[in-house]
């Protein structure tokens, strides 16, 4: 089959029977509805199916791009991890033994730093105090944690649990005689985790609050959380402005001779903060003005291509045989666009985690620069733009393969917002009417998918499908993602694929690289999940 095909990936859509906070079931998308009377089917995309731990494990874009692109399940971070952890081999490893030999040998401190929650989509407090307890039986005698705050995987508010369960562990920890404090602080969408170079000013803002100890003191990470919600009002955690811990001074800045472990293991929003430990002096995104001499590693490389950090706690997946590589030897051009959100998910995560283009004559990317406003402001994003793009490469048709990420799902189904969500959901239907009209009118075939749930589901439900009310009576907001399945739509306006799609809970998003391959007339890699294709 020599037909082009467009794969559409709608970050955040899955899909839920029940109605209540389904920004997907509620919006006004007449094209998805067109899309539900041809060939579908739901696809896992959560725990085993994307490699995580558990069936209880929500997916997530880095898992699920990765599947997607690969056509593989890997075991990923979050079990990866786990696993290393459990069987000794982070703290047997020469990293962890490395780290621990500077400190001692310098009398020094030693700083943890990422985001602190059980989220298990960037990390896992379990993981906090496993290296916690091991470093104190180490040794090390002064330790500071710089935590940033979630509400984003998990409950918009939850912050004090986690920072009430760190606290009793550094609690534990002072009884043994090991200086266990925490240092700083703040929201993960106002400091260190920017993505893909969105904004920079928010790890300079993390590095102030984190390195230099600059920024508005507390007495206790508790104390500042809660005065910082009563100054903002309806603020969620992720939003919480930055904080530092001490009184006349900040009881944990990093200076020369210490040990920092970042300890994230999702490397999207892991990679900037890691930059500005290990750059040079020729550093030019912000000016760090002191760079302490540390020991850096990160909990895992958060980029393979960059070797970047150089030192890491646990190997990362090892992803080969990808789809982009299998449709290179074939002789198939590849375009991937996405906005700046999104863009290392079609790149990037697809590609195995590797940041350059596999082929500089085979691929071509396009990125278009999002917004830097809240998204439930302009819950349309850059939608239309990235339509406009692929719209011209689709009606050009110099590339039979063409694959797209709209963040609009994801990214506004994460603010809790649900009119905004609503909103979201209508524009990025209109869009995906008009990429279907280019598809038909050029004799192709689409894909439309999505990597994980979000925007099906704004509200906390029971296991009835229920709305769970907080002390208030309020509904309580869901800002993660879920353990919905996605959908799967296969569209071919000219009835060409003579075919149904599989029809039961066997199957993820890895198998769609293998249906890609089918739909070109290509023997798909055995290594992959076989395709959705039935004749």
């Amino acid at each position: 089959m020599t037909k082009p095909i467009t794969l559409i990936v709608m970050d955040g859509v899955g899909h839920s029977a029940f109605t209540a906070g389904n920004a997907v079931a509620n919006a006004f998308t007449p094209t998805l509805a067109r899309l539900a009377r041809g060939k579908k089917t739901y696809l896992k995309a959560h725990g085993p199916a994307v490699g995580m731990p558990s069936w209880s494990d929500m997916g997530n874009s880095e898992v699920g791009h990765n599947a997607l692109g690969s056509g593989q399940i890997y075991d990923q971070g979050a079990k990866l991890v786990a696993d290393a952890i459990q069987t000794g081999r982070l703290f047997n490893g020469p990293v962890w033994q490395g780290m621990i030999e500077h400190v001692k040998q310098a009398n020094s401190c030693l700083h943890l730093m990422g985001l602190l929650s059980d989220g298990n989509v960037h990390s896992h407090i379990d993981h906090v105090f496993a290296l916690l307890n091991e470093a104190q039986k180490a040794g090390i005698a002064h330790i500071r944690l710089h935590i940033l705050l979630d509400g984003r995987d998990v409950a918009e508010t939850s912050a004090l649990t986690y920072v009430d369960q760190l606290e009793s562990v550094l609690t534990d920890l002072r009884d043994k005689g090991c200086d266990a404090q925490i240092a700083s602080g703040g929201g993960r969408m106002v400091i260190t985790m920017d993505r893909y170079q969105a904004d920079w000013a928010m790890v300079e803002q993390g590095w102030q609050t984190h390195v230099l100890g600059e920024g508005r003191r507390f007495p206790s990470a508790r104390a500042a959380i809660e005065t910082l919600r009563k100054e903002k009002p309806g603020v969620t955690d992720q939003y919480l402005p930055a904080f530092v811990i001490g009184s006349d001074q900040p009881n944990g800045p990093i200076v020369d001779g210490d040990g920092v472990i970042f300890f994230n293991f999702r490397g999207d929003r892991a990679i900037e903060i890691s930059q500005a430990f290990e750059a040079d002096s020729v550093f030019q995104p912000f000016d760090r003005k002191r760079v302490p001499k540390v020991f850096f590693c990160g909990m895992m490389q958060y980029d393979g291509d960059l070797q970047l950090p150089s030192r890491f706690l646990v190997d990362p997946p090892a992803i080969s045989h990808t789809l982009t590589e299998f449709l290179i030897a074939k002789g198939i051009q590849q375009y991937a666009i996405s906005e700046t959100q999104k863009y290392g998910h079609v790149t990037y995560f697809w590609n195995g985690n590797r940041s350059g283009k596999l082929s500089e004559s085979m691929e071509t990317y396009r990125e278009i620069p999002s917004d830097r406003v809240p998204f439930e402001q302009r819950p349309w994003m850059k939608s239309a733009e990235i339509t406009d793009a692929l719209i011209d490469t689709i009606q050009a048709g110099t590339h039979p393969f063409m694959r797209v990420n709209y963040a609009n799902g994801d990214m506004v189904g994460h603010t809790g917002d649900y009119q905004a969500a609503l909103t979201a959901l209508c524009c990025l239907d209109v869009q995906l009417g008009r990429v279907l009209q280019a598809v038909e009118a050029t004799n192709g075939i689409a894909l439309i998918t999505a990597d994980h749930g979000n925007a099906e589901q704004m509200l906390e439900l029971d296991k009835q499908g229920q709305v769970v009310l907080d002390a208030a009576g309020e509904p309580v907001k869901k800002t993660s993602h879920t353990l919905n399945p996605v959908p799967f739509y296969l569209f071919d306006p000219s009835g060409s694929v003579h075919a149904n799609l599989v029809q039961d809970d066997s199957v993820g998003l890895a198998n769609i690289a293998a249906t890609v391959a089918e739909l070109f007339g290509f023997k798909p890699d055995p290594l992959w999940q076989a395709s959705l294709l039935r004749h």
